[in-house]
């Protein structure tokens, strides 16, 4: 992967709050802090309500390879690596609420590390120690992976797009 320089002027690094640089600990004061609270729930909501979709529609019988975790893991992590690019590599000014309520709140609610962590550690108590290892390790490459096919196929049809007009 290349790196790709920001368009003019956006910062190269990440637009995040530091909260150790004084003249950035303002923008966490106010009614301001209650709005991205307010979008990161309501996105977290919509997130662990679909993640819950997916493991009714597809559930996994006790003692198996946690599939639909995994799947959601992958599938969470490839939008994410999506949604950094449309937001923090490309022209135009998203809303400043979109990327608190689609980043944190709905892709961190729908993805889920700690039922992933939680499955490696049921799966070390079963004594399913190839299985656990093979869980851990697929999904930690594969979750990083689907980030990176994510970022890498939205800027390809990006850059194919704006070739083409």
């Amino acid at each position: 992967m290349s790196y790709r320089e920001p368009p003019p002027g956006r910062p190269s690094v990440d637009p995040d709050v530091d909260l150790s640089v004084p003249a950035q600990r303002a923008e966490t004061a106010g009614a301001g802090r209650w709005r991205v609270l307010a979008v990161i729930a309501a996105g977290g909501a919509l997130g662990a309500t679909a993640r819950y979709a997916a493991s009714l529609a597809w559930p996994v019988g006790e003692g198996a390879f946690p599939w639909t975790v995994f799947g959601v893991n992958v599938t969470g992590c490839a939008l994410i690596g999506v949604l950094m690019v449309l937001l923090a590599e490309r022209d135009g000014a998203a809303h400043p609420l979109v990327r608190p309520f689609l980043g944190v709140g709905v892709l961190g609610g729908f993805t889920t590390f700690s039922t992933y962590a939680a499955d490696v550690s049921k799966l070390l108590v079963r004594q399913e120690v190839a299985t656990a290892m093979a869980y851990a390790t697929a999904t930690a490459v594969a979750a990083l992976g689907a980030v990176w096919a994510g970022a890498v196929s939205t800027r390809a049809l990006l850059d194919g797009r704006r070739r083409a007009s």
